[in-house]
């Protein structure tokens, strides 16, 4: 193969969405060894994976073959004899589903597959999840929201009504540490057991940070309503947690190299959508982070693509943070602007 083929192959697999890389490959596997796969994965990625097969129409040959490639690439730095097997699993798995996705996965599948209490609502739909804690007391709603992932977590809340939804994250926000007793009651009620060990340390979470995290996924109507409330009660708290807020206009203030990282996970069809509602000063960012001929090519999709719903673009905007966010966490790439580090 040529350098320029093996370019154009890089390129065809870096311009797809890693779920959809996942399930072109899965597709191309078969029947019984795709289903060997989604076996070790939970409703949640089943569901994510499946409803992305169900989406792909004509893919291409070359498509395919260029999956296959960047898959088999990975798979030949790992040695016959499993050596390494371990850091091949996790790589894949994060490659496929994202980092806050696949943690809890890999975990599964590397220490044998069992899960707690806690771990098994991060695999249910989060309509149950609410089903599950919504007559529980408000300490032991907020102590499982925290838990969960931050998009999970603001589903979770979106099925309670306003009052709740205020009294879970300001609870949430003044959480620092949970005490294994807690902790213990929490898996009585879930009809689990928590942990087979017996330590005694307490775990860390919820705090401002997890408020904001899951705020970012609220939707725009609930999360203005929410901050509002919060200001009511605690003002400075309130500020506190928008500070740690990052919103789609704060990517005009991430370095260049960090923009570029993102736009080889973005789809296209998301990054037209998220733009349409975007900051002079972001789309800016973006297009200067191209090749003059791919920033050409974005400005007119743009205005070839008219108007469309506010909804829409907000979800896109939502859905390109949710990847940055992974990526920052993964330590790829630094978010500025709200909720950035400062660097030394």
């Amino acid at each position: 193969m040529s350098k320029q083929e093996t370019n154009d192959k890089q390129d065809l697999v870096s311009s797809l969405p890693p779920v959809e890389k996942a399930a072109i490959l899965l597709m191309s596997l078969g029947e019984e060894n795709a289903a060997e796969v989604l076996r070790h994965m939970g409703p949640k990625e089943v569901q994510k994976i499946g409803l992305c097969m169900a989406k792909l129409q004509n893919v291409r040959k070359d498509q395919v073959e260029a999956v296959m490639a960047d898959f088999m690439d990975v798979f030949s730095n790992q040695t016959a004899l499993g050596v390494g097997a371990d850091g091949y699993i996790r790589k894949m798995l994060v490659n496929a589903l994202g980092e806050d996705k696949a943690g809890t996965l890999v975990d599964r599948i590397l220490t044998g597959g069992n899960t707690t209490g806690l771990d098994t609502l991060r695999w249910m739909d989060s309509r149950s999840v609410a089903d599950i804690i919504r007559f529980e007391h408000p300490q032991i709603q907020a102590i499982v929201v925290a838990y969960l992932d931050s998009d999970q977590a603001a589903e979770t809340l979106s099925f309670f009504d306003e009052k709740v939804r205020l009294d879970i994250i300001m609870r949430i926000a003044s959480l620092e540490s949970v005490q294994p007793h807690a902790m213990q009651e929490l898996n009585d009620i879930l009809e689990k057991q928590f942990s087979k060990q017996t330590g005694s340390a307490s775990t860390n979470m919820g705090g401002s940070k997890c408020a904001a995290d899951i705020m970012n996924f609220l939707d725009t109507n609930a999360e203005s309503t929410l901050m509002e409330g919060i200001k009511d009660i605690d003002e400075e708290l309130a500020q506190e947690i928008s500070d740690m807020m990052f919103v789609f206009d704060n990517l005009g203030d991430v370095d260049d190299r960090g923009i570029q990282a993102l736009l080889r996970e973005v789809s296209s069809e998301s990054l037209i959508l998220a733009l349409k509602g975007a900051d002079e000063n972001v789309k800016e960012k973006i297009f200067g982070n191209m090749s003059k001929r791919a920033a050409e090519l974005l400005r007119d999709d743009l205005e070839a693509k008219g108007p469309v719903k506010l909804s829409e673009v907000e979800t896109a905007q939502k859905e390109i943070l949710g990847i940055a966010r992974r990526m920052a966490d993964a330590g790829e790439i630094v978010l500025g602007g709200k909720g950035g580090e400062e660097m030394v």
